[in-house]
């Protein structure tokens, strides 16, 4: 077996209803459940204008060489409609791994879900216009080799994160984070709780009902001391 050259062309697929269910709750609510150790870097950011708000389907990794995007050609060919392309790459932030030509082929005849890429993209002017999720770090003119190595759906590191093959990716306009195909069902659970005592914590916000001695009997056990007073040098 070639390690280093490997395209796998099946994954283990989470529930399509747990996917589409995920598309109900904020990226953060999510987050908070998970520990808040999932979420990729804040370098992978939004530079499109989706309609949706949420972004959610099954990662199709990619894992490229630094500035090479032959492997993500590859992506292309076998993607399928719904994946969300998960692209590492080095941290690499010197090349573009792709523009408008790639993207418009992932959008309009692969009908992917999204595409999240560690490192650059170019053709902004156009794709930064777009009803179509892209996530990546920012922008360059400088192009991409196409000489390999690669591999396709195995495991990667995106972000700071690591994203399995068939984990759900989960993206909004705060950023990406990643859920564990096998943890899903009690995720969503989980989610859906914390969204719910959420909104009602901004309710409270906004009609004065909001209890803050919480925070006081924190800094009481951290052993903080509130001086009222002035400092003085």
């Amino acid at each position: 077996m070639s390690v280093g050259k490997r395209i796998y062309l099946q994954r283990e697929m989470p529930d399509p209803e747990i996917v589409e269910q995920f598309k109900s709750i904020p990226a953060s609510n999510t987050a908070d459940v998970m520990g808040r150790s999932c979420a990729m870097n804040p370098r992978i950011h939004l530079v499109s204008q989706p309609k949706a708000q949420m972004m959610a389907g099954p990662a199709y990794t990619v894992k490229c060489r630094a500035g090479d995007n032959l492997t993500l050609h590859a992506a292309l060919n076998f993607c399928h409609e719904g994946d969300v392309l998960v692209v590492s790459n080095e941290e690499d932030d010197t090349r573009a791994l792709m523009g408008e030509i790639m993207m418009a082929y992932l959008r309009y005849t692969k009908k992917i879900a999204g595409i999240v890429l560690d490192g650059p993209i170019r053709d902004i002017d156009e794709i930064g216009n777009w009803d179509f999720p892209v996530y990546c770090t920012g922008t360059t003119p400088g192009g991409p080799y196409k000489e390999g190595p690669g591999e396709i759906n195995v495991p990667i590191a995106c972000g700071g994160v690591s994203v399995n093959p068939g984990d759900i990716i989960l993206a909004d306009p705060d950023g990406v984070i990643v859920i564990p195909r096998k943890d899903a069902a009690v995720i969503l659970e989980d989610a859906k709780k914390f969204q719910a005592a959420d909104e009602g914590k901004l309710a409270a916000a906004k009609d004065g009902t909001a209890k803050r001695g919480w925070v006081e009997k924190s800094l009481e056990e951290k052993g903080y001391e509130i001086i009222d007073g002035v400092y003085h040098p």
